[in-house]
């Protein structure tokens, strides 16, 4: 997905194993606490002790040790882990201490929150015994102010030196800043080993009583964050009245925790604070996918527009201008993503702070002008990025497909940026069926779909608001569609299906991959076309009952821990979720749906990035991919895809008209959805036991709603 994706094992080539002291650090079990552009990293116990943990701020991480230690006694931790996505606690047993029973007496407490900027933690000692107690308590810090992308490719770094300050410690490099203070002031501040200070309490903790102390870590960063904290308003109003309940309390679990978590990945744009962003995921990439946050803006359009709209905008913004090989900007062009600074892997992997190494970010950028237009953007919103459209639209023609055949392909042309640039972009991704890497120039199936449907996309817009062009966009994308059946597919033995590509030859790359899902509700497809695509993403070797594979199971180099060759990504099946109602396959959208409900319960309502491809038909609940973000937003925003795709939902807002169609909703029923907006209108949406949809919030009859049971 990511930038980083290419330097899994230093070099981006399958099987390199990488130097054993520079491994990526995992994050499977790890608690994160988040307020972008600021996160808590730690051990399930609160500890902030080891690998990625710390406490970060954009993209540096400003305390990389923070432990809580009671001396002399066995510290046993009991529970932890997040209370929301700001907020976690965590819950240590102290034991032999004022024991009179097998049962515990002693116990300590951290309570967690995370705003920009700053750590809180609340740590307090309760005695529930009869006797009073003498605890030694010791706090650790230290801090090696890393960037992300050290910290991400597992390089050693040595601690910052620490100094006392009159209310606290703090950390500087000249640049970035960090303090951290106690209130109570500790007994006594000491050096310990590898630069760490030791923060010592001594506390006579009485029968029945409890003791508190309140440790925070503030940090200053001179140079400033690539984007800014989301405003208050901006957080109240997202997503706000949004409720599910149904009859599977795991869809309703997914849906709440995506909210919370996708209302602290809310970012803003520094030049217009009131638009906001979506910031990709946490911890690796806090901050602007051009593709991630289009994506989950889309995702999310049943929800309202105003998201939508900021991140229309904020990449609007940013367009680019001129052409610089050095970063592959180009005229129209949207960007891959902002850093606050560069990126710089060794092995000749470099990228610059704003780098726009993308080939499908452009299309979709129109695709959702067009869509929240649909879902009631207003009108004046929309017109004011039409000529951000129509320059997006002569990149695809002009730079996407830079050979003049028709198809959008990409090159890394720095020879140090990303070697893929679709959404599957690590280094692995994109293969014949025998497992034989791409050589590029590569043209992606998907990205033609993305094209297409940008191009009729765009013929939509230009007719609605009187601008010229619309035929020859039109025209456009049924030369492409003809070429796309001409090229793209390839037969095996079970029949036709599309190849994830074609290489540098112009040959297709026969690798089934969950790619083909994205062509599905795009229009690129045919009927008998999107009848074929659809079985194959029911076939096993692509569904593993969790959601999609990335790589079907009988291609060469599967492996269900790969990155892009074999993993569950949750908005790739949710896309394909959305593309087979769209086509009318309801069937095979309500098991991957399920799958994906199902996915998620294993993780507590917090789907991540990815998860291993090893299906149901071995585990009872899916394997983590260890180094996945944790929240994502494409994987929070896919509750809402599923759940716009249980009710049948479209849009026409500036028809006025609105249509809820829940042809797979049987699983789901009673069913109630709140919070929905159409425009400034907020709806609700009720599907009985039987099927029967009911909508309320349209009572003027300003939208026309038609609402049909289950097909007979």
């Amino acid at each position: 997905m990511e930038t980083t994706v290419k330097t899994h094992d230093g070099t981006g080539a399958p099987g390199a194993a990488a130097p054993p002291a520079e491994l990526q650090p995992f994050l499977h079990d790890a608690c994160i606490t988040l307020r972008a552009p600021s996160m808590a990293v730690s051990r399930p116990d609160g500890q902030i002790s080891e690998g990625s943990d710390g406490f970060y701020h954009g993209d540096r991480r400003g305390l990389s040790l923070l432990t809580a230690h009671a001396e002399d006694v066995p510290n046993a931790p009991i529970s932890g882990g997040p209370d929301s996505a700001e907020h976690a606690s965590f819950r240590t047993v102290l034991r032999g201490l004022a024991e009179h029973s097998p049962d515990p007496a002693v116990t300590l407490e951290r309570r967690r929150a995370v705003e920009p900027g700053e750590l809180s933690e609340t740590i307090t000692l309760h005695n529930a015994g009869l006797t009073g107690v003498r605890v030694r308590l010791t706090l650790r810090a230290a801090s090696d102010l890393a960037s992300m992308e050290t910290i991400k490719s597992g390089r050693s770094v040595s601690e910052v030196p620490w100094a006392q300050e009159k209310d606290g410690l703090s950390w500087s490099d000249g640049e970035m800043t960090a303090r951290l203070t106690c209130t109570p002031a500790p007994d006594a501040v000491e050096q310990a080993p590898a630069e760490t200070a030791e923060l010592r309490y001594s506390i006579e903790l009485g029968a029945r009583e409890s003791w508190q102390a309140t440790v925070r870590c503030t940090i200053e960063d001179e140079k400033g964050e690539a984007f800014r904290p989301a405003t208050a308003r901006a957080r109240a109003e997202f997503a706000s009245g949004a409720a599910l309940a149904t009859a599977d309390r795991g869809l309703d679990h997914w849906f709440a925790r995506s909210c919370s978590d996708l209302r602290s990945l809310l970012l803003a744009d520094p030049l217009e604070e009131n638009d906001t962003f979506l910031a990709a995921g946490a911890p690796w990439f806090l901050t602007l996918f051009g593709r991630d946050s289009l994506w989950a803006a889309r995702m999310l359009l049943p929800l309202g527009t105003k998201l939508a709209a900021g991140t229309l905008r904020t990449l609007a913004r940013r367009q680019g201008a001129v052409s610089d090989p050095a970063t592959e900007e180009q005229p129209g062009k949207i960007l891959h993503e902002i850093r606050r600074d560069g990126l710089h892997f060794g092995d000749g992997l470099s990228v610059p702070p704003c780098y726009y190494g993308t080939v499908d970010a452009t299309p979709l950028w129109v695709t959702l002008l067009h869509d929240a237009w649909r879902w009631g953007m207003p009108a004046e919103e929309v017109e004011r990025l039409l000529p951000h459209a129509e320059s997006a639209l002569v990149w695809m023609d002009e730079y996407g497909d830079a050979d003049g055949d028709g198809f959008l392909e990409y090159v890394d042309s720095t020879g140090r940026g990303l070697s893929n640039q679709g959404w599957k972009d690590s280094g692995d991704a994109v293969r014949h069926r025998d497992g034989r890497l791409a050589e590029p120039p590569v043209a992606l199936c998907e990205v033609q779909a993305y094209a297409h449907e940008a191009a009729l996309s765009a013929a939509e817009l230009m007719r609605a608001f009187g601008r010229p062009g619309a035929e020859r966009w039109e025209e456009w994308a049924q030369r492409l569609r003809v070429r796309f059946r001409e090229r793209f597919w390839v037969e095996d033995a079970d029949g036709p299906y599309p190849a994830i590509a074609l290489g540098s030859d112009k040959q297709p790359l026969d690798a089934l991959t969950s790619n083909i899902g994205h062509l599905l509700g795009t229009g690129l497809l045919d009927e008998e076309e999107g009848r074929l695509v659809a079985a194959r993403l029911a076939g096993h070797h692509l569904d593993s009952g969790f959601g999609l594979r990335t790589l079907a199971s009988d291609s060469g180099g599967f492996s269900p821990l790969g990155y892009h060759i074999g993993t569950v990504w949750p908005h790739d099946t949710a896309i394909a979720v959305q593309g087979l109602v769209r086509d009318g396959h309801h069937a095979a959208a309500e098991s991957l749906a399920a799958g994906l409900v199902k996915a998620s319960v294993s993780f507590d309502g917090r789907l991540p990035e990815l998860f291993a491809g090893h299906g149901t038909g071995t585990d009872t609940r899916p394997a983590p991919y260890p180094a996945a973000c944790r929240p994502q937003a494409w994987a929070a925003t896919s509750a809402v895809t599923v759940l716009q795709a249980v009710l049948g939902l479209e849009a026409d807002a500036p028809s006025g008209r609105l249509t809820v169609r829940p042809r797979m909703a049987a699983g789901y029923v009673p069913l109630r959805a709140r919070g929905l907006r159409l425009g400034e209108r907020e709806f609700e949406v009720a599907v009985d036991a039987d099927g029967t949809p009911r909508v309320s919030g349209f009572a003027d009859g300003s939208v026309s709603v038609e609402a049909s049971g289950p097909a007979q």
